[in-house]
């Protein structure tokens, strides 16, 4: 049986770590809905995820970090229109796609080039991150689609003894998911509009944007 932590309980982020190292997978609270997490590094539990979700292998997971600077070591470059978005969105809801460090792998990326990064605006997540030691993937804790789920409760009725380990953090408090913008071409293109519009991209670049 899945367990179930609140986030305040005094054993809940030292319980998740470790649960992440051991090869498991963490469904977390976050600033836009429910994830679920295994360590990038780790391939197996990163197979895991695409089998509990029912996802494509090659369909690549988004990654979390918890501090910007923690993206440099990931990409092969950072580019200015990528620098302007990290320092009017982040930490939040906006997903950045960029072009893989070739000293980078993990099986998240599906066997891409490409990684898509984000630091959420929630102070346990990233915490989590931080103890950890490295970034975790950041796909939303359901099956591939069903609805995203908003509640503890609602990960632990879709996805059952799929997952090890379930942070109740209460209800997710935008209960929609990140905005993800491809800045891999001279255009940036906007892949999903979530949380963040697209007149907000374009104010803040000042350019138009691909959807």
């Amino acid at each position: 049986m899945t367990r179930v932590l609140k986030a305040d309980a005094q054993d809940a982020l030292t319980e998740a770590v470790a649960v992440l190292k051991g090869g498991g997978l963490v469904a977390y609270p976050s600033d836009t809905v429910y994830g679920l997490g295994a360590a990038a590094s780790d391939e197996r539990a990163v197979a895991r995820v695409f089998a509990v979700k029912g996802r494509p292998s090659e369909k690549a997971l988004p990654l979390l970090l918890a501090e910007a600077e923690d993206m440099a070591p990931l990409c092969a470059e950072v580019p200015a229109a990528a620098k302007l978005l990290v320092e009017h969105f982040w930490p939040g809801p906006l997903t950045l796609v960029l072009r893989r460090s070739p000293t980078f792998h993990s099986a998240a990326l599906g066997g891409g080039e490409k990684v898509a990064l984000r630091v959420p605006d929630h102070p346990l997540l990233r915490e989590l991150i931080r103890a950890l030691g490295e970034p975790i993937t950041g796909t939303s804790a359901n099956r591939s689609g069903r609805p995203s789920c908003r509640t503890a409760a609602e990960v632990e009725e879709e996805l059952a003894d799929a997952v090890d380990l379930i942070i109740d953090g209460g209800p997710s408090r935008a209960g929609q998911e990140s905005t993800v913008v491809d800045i891999t071409e001279d255009t940036p293109r906007i892949m999903r509009e979530g949380a963040i519009s697209r007149r907000e991209i374009e104010k803040v670049l000042g350019q138009g944007v691909e959807v």
